[in-house]
Formats: C-alpha cells, sequence, structure tokens
C-alpha cells in the first residue's frame, strides 16, 4: 500500500513538472528543525571518564548565545568550551569529573538550523561517571522581591548540606539559570533533602560571597519527587476552532512550584565617598552610608564656631553645610579636619580623622566678574530709559529670594501645599501671607497652618473644600533667607476640584487578618500613587483620579510603614509582597469596590503584564506552511518533507 501511495505522489509530481520545469525559485524552504542522530559518549551513557562530549545531528547546526543559555551542572570553576561546527557541538569540560556524579548540558533553546534558523527545542545532554544515572528535577521562579519582577539569568542552586554555611563557603551543586519569565528548572537531581538559592553571581564562584550579590533563599528543605500524569495537549485549526485534543503521558517532576523572592543586602560598611562645593555657599560630604553620630568639623583656615547650618539627608549619608558667613561663602577654599566614624575590617565603626581641602567650583574673581557684567547691562538699560525720558532705577534690585509651589492650577482636596526655598531661612512672616477663598463671586480670607517639614520646605495646611477656588499672596519679605535675601511679592491662584470629579476605591483583603499591611494603589509605571496602612484587612481610598490604577501590598512586619528586605545572616525573609492581577478603572463619581486574597495566586501569577517590565522573550519556533503556501501560488502539488 506504501509503494502504491508513493508511486502516485511520483507521478503527480511528474505530470506537474510536465506543466512546469523545476522546483519553485530558490527551492523548498526548510520547515524541520535539527535533530540528533548520536553522541559519543552516547546520552545518557555511565561510567564515563572523557571530558570531551561530542553530539551529532542530521543537518549543520548553530549555537545562539551558548555562554548566556547553555548551563553545565554540577557547575564548572572553569568555564567549559562550547563550540559549534557544521553537524556537531563539542563540548569540552575543563574541571575534574566528580566520581558517582551525573552530569548534565541544558542547551535551552540554543541549538538551531544553519538555513531557516528553525530551533531544536530545549534540549538537554546528560551522563554519569558512576553505575546510575540521575533524573529528578526541580523547577520554579525567582522574582524580585520588592516588585514581583521576574529576574533573568539569575543562578539557582542546591545543596545536600543543608547547614547555612553552605551557601558562603562551597560551590552549588546543582545548578540552572532563570529565563526571561523567571522560570528555572535544576535537572539531573538524586534523591535527597536539599536546600535551594538563588544568586546573582558576581565574581563565577557559585556561592554567596560578597554582599552586592543579589540572593534568595528558603529555609524549606527540598524534596525531590515524581509521578506519572496526563499532559493534555489541543491542536488549534485557528484561533477561534479546535482540530484535536490529545492526552499524553509523561513523568511529572516535583516541585515544580518554588518561588525565590530575590533582594541586595544594603552595604552597611561605611567611609568618606567626596565632598562638593557646587555652589559657594554651602558644600557637602558624601558618606558611603549614614550615622547616627555627626562629623566633627575643625576649621584649619577658617573659624568654624556658628560656621554652619547642617542639612542631613534622609538617611544621614549626606551632610550639607550651609555657610552663615559670606565672608566664607567668598573664601574659594575651605581646609578642614574631619573627625567622623569609619567601618574598620571587623565591621565596627571607628573614629577617624582626615584633612580636607574643600573648593569652590567657580571661584570669587569669577564670580565678581559675572556680577559685574549683570550690573553694567543692568545699568545700561536704565541710562538708555533716563535718556528717553522712561522711569528709570537708581540702586540695581537684588535677585528676589526664588520661592518654589508644588500647587499649580489644581489642587487635590487631600493634598497640601509645600513651598521650598534654595537656601535655609532665617525668618518667615506670616502676617504676609495671605489665603483666600471664593464664595458666592466674593473673596474672604481662609485659615491655613504653615508647619515646618526641613530647613528649606515648609508645608501650608489650608482647610480645602471642594469646587472652591483659592488664591495664595505672599507680601514682599514674607520669607528671609540667612543672607537676607527675601521673596518678592507674589499670586497664585488655584482650584481644589469637585468631588465629582474623583472616584472612590474600597478594598477588602482575606488570609492575612491581623498582620499590619500597608495597601498601594499604583499608576500604569508601576509607581505609588496613594498608599494607607491597615491591620484588619479594610482600606478606604478617596479623591482618586479617574484613570487605570493596580493594587500592591506588603506585610509590614516591623511596622515602621516601609518596605524592609532580607538579611541571609540573620535568617529573614524580606517582608512579603503581592499584586493584585487585575488592573482597576476608576471613573469620575464611581465607588469601585475589591474582595482580594492575596493567598489564592501563586507569587508568579500576581502581577499584571501591563506593568511587568521583565516582557518574556519571544518563544522561538519553526516557521511552518510556508511550503505548502508556496506550492499553492505556483500552481503545483506539495508533499511535506518529512513524508
Amino acid at each position: 500500500m506504501r509503494k502504491i501511495l508513493l508511486f502516485c505522489y511520483i507521478l503527480v509530481l511528474t505530470l506537474a513538472g510536465c506543466a512546469r520545469m523545476g522546483n519553485p525559485d530558490g527551492g523548498w524552504y526548510d520547515e524541520t528543525p535539527p535533530r540528533v542522530v548520536g553522541a559519543s559518549p552516547t546520552d545518557k551513557s555511565v561510567n564515563v571518564s572523557s571530558k570531551k562530549i561530542a553530539i551529532l545531528f542530521n543537518e549543520f547546526i548553530k549555537l545562539d548565545n551558548a555562554q548566556e543559555k547553555v548551563v553545565v551542572s554540577p557547575p564548572q570553576l572553569e568555564v567549559p568550551e562550547i563550540k559549534a561546527s557544521g553537524k556537531s557541538i563539542i563540548v569540552t569540560l575543563l574541571d575534574s569529573l566528580k566520581k558517582n556524579t551525573t552530569y548534565t548540558i541544558d542547551f535551552s533553546d540554543a541549538i538551531s538550523d544553519n538555513n531557516e534558523n528553525n530551533p531544536m527545542g530545549n534540549y538537554t545532554y546528560s551522563f554519569s561517571t558512576g553505575a546510575e544515572i540521575d533524573t529528578f528535577e526541580v523547577s520554579g521562579y525567582v522574582l524580585e522581591a520588592q516588585n514581583l519582577e521576574p529576574l533573568k539569568g539569575v543562578l539557582v542552586g542546591l545543596y545536600s548540606n543543608l547547614e547555612d554555611t553552605a551557601f558562603t563557603k562551597t560551590p552549588m551543586q546543582r545548578v540552572s539559570r532563570s529565563d526571561s519569565r523567571g522560570h528555572f528548572v535544576i535537572k539531573g537531581v538524586a534523591p535527597g533533602h536539599y536546600r535551594i538559592y538563588a544568586l546573582e553571581d558576581m565574581d563565577g564562584d557559585y556561592m554567596y560571597t560578597q554582599k552586592s550579590e543579589r540572593l534568595a533563599f528558603l529555609r524549606d528543605t527540598i524534596i525531590p519527587t515524581a509521578k506519572a500524569d496526563i499532559r493534555q495537549d489541543t491542536l488549534w485549526k485557528d484561533s477561534l476552532h479546535i482540530e484535536s485534543i490529545s492526552r499524553t503521558g509523561y513523568t511529572h517532576f516535583l516541585p515544580d512550584d518554588i518561588v525565590l523572592q530575590a533582594f541586595s543586602t544594603p552595604l552597611t560598611n561605611r567611609y568618606l565617598v567626596k565632598t562638593e562645593r557646587q555652589s559657594p555657599d554651602h558644600f557637602s560630604i558624601f558618606f558611603s552610608y549614614g550615622d547616627s553620630l555627626q562629623p566633627i568639623i575643625k576649621g584649619l583656615n577658617f573659624n568654624e564656631r556658628e560656621a554652619f547650618i547642617i542639612e542631613p539627608s534622609e538617611k544621614n549619608d549626606t551632610m550639607t553645610y550651609w555657610l552663615r558667613d559670606t565672608a566664607l561663602v567668598n573664601q574659594d577654599t575651605l581646609r578642614m579636619e574631619l573627625t567622623y566614624r569609619m567601618t574598620d575590617s571587623l565591621g565596627m565603626l571607628q573614629p577617624v580623622t582626615e584633612e580636607l581641602e574643600v573648593l569652590a567650583k567657580q571661584g570669587y574673581a569669577k564670580r565678581m566678574k559675572q556680577k559685574q557684567k549683570e550690573f553694567d547691562e543692568w545699568f545700561k538699560m536704565q541710562e538708555k530709559n533716563r535718556k528717553k525720558g522712561l522711569p528709570y532705577d537708581s540702586v540695581m534690585p537684588a535677585k528676589p529670594l526664588a520661592l518654589r509651589f508644588s500647587v499649580s492650577g489644581a489642587l487635590d482636596p487631600d493634598r497640601n501645599i509645600f513651598i521650598s526655598s534654595p537656601t535655609p531661612l532665617a525668618r518667615i512672616d506670616t502676617s504676609r501671607i495671605h489665603l483666600y477663598a471664593k464664595h458666592d463671586s466674593l473673596w474672604y480670607e481662609s485659615r491655613f497652618k504653615l508647619r515646618d517639614v526641613g530647613r528649606r520646605e515648609h508645608m501650608l495646611l489650608g482647610e480645602w473644600q471642594p469646587g472652591t477656588e483659592y488664591s495664595l499672596e505672599l507680601d514682599s519679605a514674607a520669607f528671609t533667607d540667612i543672607y537676607e535675601g527675601f521673596s518678592s511679592k507674589m499670586k497664585r491662584g488655584f482650584k481644589v476640584k469637585d468631588y465629582d470629579a474623583y472616584s472612590s476605591f474600597f478594598v477588602n483583603i482575606s488570609g492575612l487578618n491581623g498582620k499590619p499591611l500597608v495597601i498601594q494603589m499604583l499608576n500604569s509605571s508601576d509607581k505609588v500613587y496613594k498608599e494607607q496602612k491597615t491591620s484588619n484587612g479594610q482600606t478606604e481610598f478617596y479623591y482618586v483620579t479617574p484613570g487605570t490604577y493596580y493594587l500592591r501590598l506588603f506585610v509590614d512586619d516591623n511596622n515602621n510603614g516601609l518596605w524592609d528586605c532580607g538579611n541571609y545572616e540573620r535568617g529573614l525573609q524580606p517582608e512579603q509582597v503581592y499584586y493584585f492581577h487585575e488592573e482597576i478603572e476608576c471613573r469620575a463619581k464611581w465607588d469601585v469596590t475589591r474582595e482580594w486574597n492575596p493567598l489564592l495566586r501563586s507569587l508568579n501569577r500576581q502581577k499584571p503584564a501591563k506593568i511587568t517590565q521583565q516582557k518574556a522573550d519571544k518563544e522561538r519556533t519553526v516557521k511552518k506552511n510556508r511550503n505548502a503556501e508556496r506550492a499553492k501560488a505556483m500552481g503545483i502539488p506539495y508533499i511535506p518533507q518529512d513524508y
């Protein structure tokens, strides 16, 4: 029967050839991926002693990004040589082979044919130096702990040594790397009990030796198992119609749902980074880490007593010194002794003293020349006005203090106005600050409070009424800085938006009862728009600007209102983060409510795709049906190549 069918195909092709000689221009496309036809040693061989492996294929092949995609396990401290040559791949292991050990070479999707780039698909070669080959697998995902982003290219490894020190003293036993989805599969695992870790291995030693290396760990013990299972495969006619559904038996390796949450340990070693004097009126000293004790400055060419207004950063890792005396401002070089605490070789803070020279970025002479130029230009303009009989000034006015205001046009009812000064303030005259509200076409004075939230920033709190127009007005010299610069007269109008311009959002969280939670509404850039703390799982967000939002929460274990990373030395996991898996549409005048149990979905399936920055790589597939389409266009019959 087969011979008769083949004869019929040949006859059809012959008749077609009489009408049209030859194949289509360029010949048929290659639509079949390469396949392995042999290997030396044979795949899954035992008692292997050779460190050179040759894998043979049925056609010319190439390797795509072998250094990143091909993973050898156990890990090799000396990088193996992996080369594609013609119809073969040659792998040479440079490390000594371990006794009674299964070796796997996972090529992932790096292999494709040389002509049409048809990918072979995930392929793993294995052999054993002992009498048995290990076949268990464990798999899961690596995510960034703070935002559940999939992490690509992170090393994931197993230890049969269950001690905590194994991760910091010895290389991983079996390894894999996470793909663009954060997914990993560790193959060739022997029966037993393991601990699992993830590592952004900066120095290539397959263990955690540097604090700068991102890591993840689980305290749970991993026990590999396997069971017989059924996989359902669906073949589609097109995007809407199913052609067939087949059920295929396979070996299901467990666990396959491990989630590792990676974090970076804060670098707490403290040392002096640099000094800067971008402007003559202040200089800054930068440290690698903060300290509760401020540095001590002793002036060597100036008197440091009452010389500064000190402005520390939020984390006390940067100290800014504003010079009170204009004589010091005009001094180009400040020489000083700086005493501060630095981390020693044992990790302890010890006082050290250094001599520093802090130079102004722009010297006094150059600044004076620039001021003279500005004066000359001003004077020339006044002379022109005087000769033309126009108003003119006899004294050049000082530049006003350039205040910045956080409001422009519209204000949310739950927000306040921040007023920032470029220099430290010496005085604020609240009698020169006026806030007016408009009611029935008339303006009335409105009450406010001014709260100091920093050396150079104040918050103006008002009784904001939705739908009401306001006018914030400053008389001249309402704000005066330490250099006697003062603010000019200013008027700024704005309107507090009406209730109807907003949506309200309510979320009821279950599954985390009694835990302190911080709930965050996020915008389309995964940035926090609003946040609330709760311990009963009920959260209300008012005055939500219409738009599309996302929802995240973290369990605030230490109740400090901030997300905290883990600590491997202390065995602390990072504070747990969850994402609501759907986007939330808020419209004006709407009240939107969501019920959310964060524990019902695995962490790798929570973060919505639209705000996930690490997108999955496009899956490499064989280009099919091109020959059938070409034959149809040429008006000749087509016989599949794999017939």
